[in-house]
């Protein structure tokens, strides 16, 4: 989930980077949302698989709210990692395990500041000093120990994550309970970690075929005071309820999309207009042309080996949209041998919003069996005759209660078929470390960058690539003229955009 800040209602925050007044404030969970709250708190190892911007931080923020040190009365000890490091993306085998180790020693005793108890945490940066300490920390506190990796992994990072999973699995106990979030079919777990044994995995994408999916975008528009968009400007066809929800499946529930669609319709609604198909259509045309096709490429840099999938990627959304929008149709049915061949390139739509699976293996009419996604509905209008919400589509893609539309079918007819993927690059560093900041200046791509009054600041002190950015100290960068702690704030948020979200 994202957030909204003070200095600027169309700057948009990672959940992590709210402070806990506004994260309070600004977040509502549902109820399939608070049993994933749970499962996060229980005991066992479990993955929190989601797309960009679906929620998985937020969740997981929320667990370590609920427990041992913010909450006095739970029996579980929290411990929330963010794993947003350029060292744990640059390295592996033994010097990963180091770092990743001393991550968490870190973490802990930051935690244990907190309690205002004293308990002693000195394990040396290896797995088995550390699974030591912690059963330790566990029998002195007389809690279960629960850690949360955030951002566990990376889309552009080409190695196997054996050693953080041999780590997540070892340290796994009946005491301590480790949980990961991870992106949807993009990880590499290595040859050890069996996921579907050594973990619960759940699926956090927000399914707009459930009940209850309207009202949950409902409440978190009234969490946010409705966003910028008085009351008198809804109607009884066009309440706050059928909007939201409306909006929430026109980006597959994806909160980060929901909240950009959400603030442009705001613009569109000011001194009490009222809220028309209009607006509607040129709030999900500009969201498909300024938010999702941009978002494909800003990922390019971020792919490290895979950047050649960014083309065929494209290509496929290309494809797949126009086909779908001839037919009006909302879901693709891809024939699995196809979605199989093409899994990178689908994955990178998936990550980025454009689709959302459903079904991994569904009967297809013209025989076989297929993967099913769900099209999001902003770049779908782009396609339909005429581009424009009517009444009827209105109706047709809010209504929950009534079947779906046949999915649009793509098998050994279809031009997928005959689609070939390039080669992979040879070397494995992202090309997002080697760019000119002047590339995180703010744009569709980046809604919250830097100005160029800043960026010229930075240079001067010869921080000219976003690795240099990156790896420079908050004490550095705030002996800056002109930069703040509002700045700072800034900068760190668009450098992790550029390299994480």
């Amino acid at each position: 989930m994202v957030n909204l800040t003070s200095e600027n209602t169309s700057l948009i925050l990672a959940a992590e980077d709210c402070s806990a007044e506004e994260f309070e404030q600004f977040h509502y969970f549902s109820k399939q949302e608070q049993r994933f709250i749970s499962n996060l708190i229980a005991h066992g190892p479990v993955l929190l698989k989601g797309a960009r911007g679906s929620g998985k931080s937020a969740l997981m923020i929320e667990a370590s709210r609920r427990m041992y040190p913010a909450n006095p009365l739970s029996s579980a000890f929290g411990i929330y990692i963010s794993l947003r490091h350029l060292e744990l993306l640059r390295s592996e085998g033994e010097k990963y395990e180091r770092m990743l180790c001393q991550l968490i020693i870190d973490a802990v005793n930051q935690t244990i500041i907190k309690t205002g108890d004293i308990f002693e945490f000195y394990p040396l940066p290896n797995i088995t000093s550390l699974q030591r300490e912690l059963s330790s920390l566990s029998i002195a506190s007389r809690k279960r120990i629960v850690i949360l990796f955030d951002d566990a992994a990376h889309i552009g990072r080409e190695a196997p994550l054996h050693e953080f999973f041999d780590i997540f699995r070892t340290l796994s106990s009946s005491i301590i309970s480790c949980k990961a979030a991870i992106y949807p079919g993009v990880t590499k777990f290595g040859t050890r970690f069996d996921v579907y044994n050594d973990a619960t995995v759940i699926d956090v994408s927000r399914n707009d075929e459930l009940e209850g999916y309207n009202a949950n975008f409902t409440e978190i528009i009234k969490k946010r005071s409705f966003m910028g968009i008085p009351q008198e400007s809804f109607s009884r066809e066009l309440n706050v309820e059928n909007v939201a929800g409306f909006m929430g499946r026109a980006v597959l529930g994806n909160m980060r999309g929901f909240i950009f669609a959400w603030n442009h319709l705001s613009k569109n609604c000011k001194d009490g207009k009222k809220i028309g198909y209009a607006n509607l259509t040129h709030t999900l045309i500009d969201i498909s042309s300024n938010y999702y096709w941009p978002l494909i490429e800003e990922l390019k840099p971020k792919l490290g080996i895979y950047a050649p999938m960014i083309d065929p990627a494209t290509e496929i959304a290309e494809l797949i949209f126009r086909e779908a929008g001839e037919d009006n149709k909302q879901d693709v049915l891809i024939l699995r041998e196809i979605a199989q061949r093409l899994s990178k390139p689908l994955e990178l739509l998936e990550y980025t919003g454009f689709i959302s699976i459903r079904d991994v293996s569904r009967a297809m009419k013209s025989r076989g069996r297929g993967t099913r996604y769900s099209l999001n509905l902003c770049t779908l209008l782009e396609k339909i005759h005429g581009a424009r919400v009517t009444r009827e589509i209105y109706s047709r893609w809010l209504n929950e209660s009534k079947e779906r539309n046949e999915s649009l079918e793509l098998h050994k007819t279809s031009e997928l078929f005959k689609m070939q993927l390039p080669e992979l690059l040879k070397h494995g560093e992202m090309l997002i470390f080697n760019e000119d900041i002047s590339k995180l200046k703010k744009s569709n791509a980046y809604p919250y960058g830097l100005t160029q009054d800043k960026i010229d600041i930075l240079k001067a002190a010869n921080y000219n690539t976003v690795s240099a950015l990156a790896e420079a100290s908050d004490k550095s960068l705030l002996a800056l003229n002109n930069i703040g702690e509002e700045t700072l704030k800034r900068i760190r948020s668009t450098v992790a955009q550029a390299i994480w979200m």
